[in-house]
């Protein structure tokens, strides 16, 4: 077998970074690292990339065996290298990203590795650069939101304006003005208003919206700006 000479092999792990909205709040899905170093420390499901699979097949391959789920669609977003990441060997991680609606999942959940989703704004030390990684992940997420309506697919069939705002406010740690937000909202022609109300927070209720699946799929490529153009990070943060 021909081989290139005098050069050196270096590992490719795989790292998962998994958001999920409940309908409140956003978290992300951490497991406890079952090896050393850093054995159970918390840790974004990570693995080894073998000879014979892709990137995205050693993805999905990792994420079902830490944490039971499958049938994510998660997109490869950056290729962490510093020399000095793993204190083991050399190693390049790949990260991936996804964003899913926990409900949808949570009867896939495997406690082997102790998964767990944790809120956001309260998430443990992270073992080697998995910080980095998640901080950058959530600038990406941010910026893909401000331009294209990916927080809609995790909307219940019905909802409100007052929930749809909160989603963009909790996933960007910002308050928006309601008339403004409603306003560009509407403009897409993306919603379908219904006849029923939601009254659970005031007598006179909120209508309730669905979304026109025809319209979306359209409007998905269209630049949104549903939030201050100050608060949107840029492609590179």
């Amino acid at each position: 077998m021909i081989q290139y000479s005098n050069q050196t092999r270096i590992l490719t792990a795989i790292d998962c970074i998994i958001f999920g909205f409940d309908g409140s709040d956003y978290k992300l899905l951490l497991i406890q690292r079952g090896f050393a170093p850093e054995k159970e420390k918390w840790s974004l499901m990570g693995g080894f990339l073998q000879s014979t699979e892709s990137l995205d097949q050693a993805a999905n391959r990792i994420l079902k065996k830490l944490t039971g789920l499958e049938d994510v669609y998660m997109e490869q977003m950056h290729t962490f290298s510093r020399p000095d990441r793993d204190p083991v060997e050399r190693t390049i991680a790949v990260a991936y990203v996804a964003l899913i609606d926990i409900h949808k999942y949570e009867q896939q959940i495997s406690d082997k590795f102790h998964a767990h989703w944790f809120s956001m704004n309260e998430l443990p030390h992270l073992i080697f650069d998995h910080e980095e990684m998640v901080e950058m992940a959530k600038s990406r997420l941010r910026y893909k939101a401000a331009l294209h309506p990916i927080l809609f697919e995790l909307l219940p069939k019905k909802f409100t304006l007052p929930h749809l705002q909160a989603m963009y406010e909790s996933l960007y740690e910002t308050k928006i003005d309601k008339r403004n937000f409603t306003r560009k909202v509407l403009s897409t022609n993306m919603l379908i208003k219904e006849k029923d109300k939601d009254k659970t927070s005031s007598k006179k209720g909120a209508f309730y919206y669905s979304i026109d699946e025809s319209k979306y799929k359209n409007q998905f490529q269209t630049v949104l700006n549903f939030i201050p153009r100050n608060e949107i990070p840029t492609a590179n943060e």
